[in-house]
């Protein structure tokens, strides 16, 4: 994030919480004429990778609560949040991807390759 950006946030809004990735979120210190609430925005730890934002700080920003939720595990069901992987190497990669070993299983044996003008 650049100079500017961090001087402008420190002085335009206030700082409300980070979360467990490091991003740091603001809000206005003023409201917006139109809508007549404060403008949230988040400052990203490690470039602009917005799938990094939990979902109690997604909620947060987008004015669906008014405080930002609690970051515990509520239930043995929930999973931790994690960011968008494609295109890395932690990326999900079905079995039979030239990444995993290319072989894929063996079909039913009902198939049979189409040839043109047969």
């Amino acid at each position: 994030m650049s100079f500017l950006l961090r001087l402008t946030s420190s002085l335009k809004g206030r700082k409300v919480g980070t979360d467990h990735f490091g991003n740091v979120y603001y809000e206005g210190k003023t409201s917006q004429p139109i809508y007549d609430r404060p403008r949230r925005w988040v400052l990203f730890a490690h470039g602009k990778e917005p799938t990094t934002v939990p979902p109690e700080w997604h909620a947060w920003l987008h004015h669906t609560t008014p405080e930002p939720l609690p970051e515990t595990r509520l239930y043995p069901w929930q999973q931790e949040h994690r960011p968008n992987l494609t295109g890395t190497p932690h990326a999900y990669r079905p079995a039979g991807h030239d990444y995993v070993g290319g072989t894929r299983r063996v079909t039913g044996g009902d198939y049979e390759a189409w040839t043109p003008g047969a």
